[in-house]
């Protein structure tokens, strides 16, 4: 087990983070849509309006309180049922209650003295965000990590030893109040800790160095669909974590061969209204690689609201906003060749899936994920860039750079290799 993993802690992931803002569940989707865009890992938590006016909140008051995470997906689904097609504008106004999937489990609340190795430890269980006190002044980050933040050195303690860093990482939870801002808090998401990891990859060698399919990274276990169902068929697969799932044509010999996906994180920052008509509307193949060659110009609706902020500012006193006709690079995607499903090469631009090799290293693969700010990518075969394996997650990451030394196969390629597989 890496030391980094045993003598840190959540609190030294927290400075610099902003104080958490509470989105409840009686705001309306239009302010979800604008909330994710502004997210991580493609979604918000969720919470019930406190009761207790003018109480100190204790950490089980707050869990109790706590919802579940709204992604663009969840969003994307709803306004694609019929109902909310026909109104728009009424969906737009429906409560985020209608839309979450409740799941109180998805986010826990630590002390800023919990150790790195157990916090890792629950999101390897599910946990999907932490949600830790912000401390007036944090005693147990050690020097080497307080310049993570704006490059500027931060105000610590220089007689702070290592055994006082260990006794405040297994601080029980209910620590002196003193020592922080009443119902301040900030969340810490699996993309913090990958990206606090990344930074630390000396310290986990030789794990970055080794293949993701040598350290079981590789999950098997993923959700698809064919091109030429509808795609509002994928919403039906109920996709765990990720919330993704793979677009794919099925081969003569079986074998699956990627073309896209329908995922909280290619969606994240799309026009809702026109990917939800997509969704409802067209084949998966053609929602991934682009509607404006494969749909007859009469098919096209003209939408009369639209979902990003620009488009909803109200004008002269009046909420109309311009007509505009449905086009893919409204949802994000560019469009490609009449091609689709008669085998020919298609250029499929920002919709094309991110993808890597069996053989690609840990730290490749988190580089490509953080760089592309996904929550997961999709693994191919080493000799067929199309044929797809399996998928890799934050959580499969987190159970790799925990695995002991001898349960996985050490790489013997060089940091030279390393750092030209990440350029490329």
């Amino acid at each position: 087990m890496a030391s980094v993993l045993l003598y840190h802690v959540v609190g030294d992931l927290t400075v610099g983070k902003p104080e958490l803002v509470e989105f409840c569940d009686v705001e309306t989707v239009e302010s979800a849509i604008r909330a994710i865009g502004e997210s991580t890992e493609c979604g918000i938590p969720v919470w019930k309006r406190s009761s207790h006016v003018g109480m100190i909140e204790n950490n089980e008051m707050r869990q109790q309180r706590f919802v579940g995470i709204l992604t663009s997906l969840d969003i994307i689904s709803f306004l694609a049922k019929s109902q909310c097609l026909e109104d728009q504008d009424k969906a737009m106004k429906t409560q985020v209650s209608d839309v979450v999937v409740p799941n109180n489990t998805l986010l826990k609340i630590v002390d800023p003295g919990t150790r790195l190795i157990d916090a890792l430890e629950m999101m390897k269980q599910g946990v999907r965000r932490l949600l830790v006190p912000k401390s007036k002044v944090w005693k147990g980050m050690s020097k080497r990590f307080s310049i993570l933040y704006n490059g500027k050195w931060l105000k610590n303690i220089d007689n702070c030893s290592g055994n006082n860093l260990i006794a405040n990482a297994n601080r029980p939870s209910s620590s002196s109040a003193a020592a922080y801002m009443r119902d301040k808090f900030c969340c810490l998401s699996r993309e913090d800790m990958i990206r606090f990891l990344i930074g630390c990859l000396g310290a986990l060698a030789p794990l970055p160095l080794s293949s993701i399919s040598s350290l079981g990274a590789v999950n098997l276990s993923y959700s698809s669909i064919e091109a030429s169902l509808p795609a509002v068929e994928a919403t039906q697969k109920h996709p765990g974590d990720p919330t993704a799932v793979a677009v794919v044509e099925i081969t003569q010999d079986g074998r699956h061969k990627i073309l896209g996906e329908i995922s909280a994180s290619k969606l994240w920052k799309c026009d809702y209204l026109a990917a939800a008509w997509a969704l409802a509307n067209l084949s998966a193949g053609q929602f991934v690689m682009g509607a404006e060659d494969n749909v007859s110009s009469r098919l096209l609706p003209d939408f009369s609201v639209n979902s990003t902020v620009e488009d909803n500012k109200v004008v002269n006193g009046g909420g109309s906003a311009r007509a505009r006709k449905f086009s893919s690079r409204s949802i994000g995607f560019n469009p490609v060749s009449p091609s689709f499903g008669m085998g020919k090469t298609m250029y499929r631009g920002r919709s094309a899936p991110l993808t890597c090799k069996t053989s690609s290293s840990l730290a490749a693969v988190m580089a490509q994920m953080l760089s592309h700010r996904a929550n997961h990518v999709w693994v191919t075969e080493d000799d067929n860039d199309d044929v797809l394996v399996g998928m890799v997650g934050y959580a499969d990451i987190l159970v790799a750079v925990t695995k002991q030394p001898a349960a996985f196969i050490p790489s013997t390629r060089s940091i030279m290799e390393l750092a030209s597989e990440i350029q490329s």
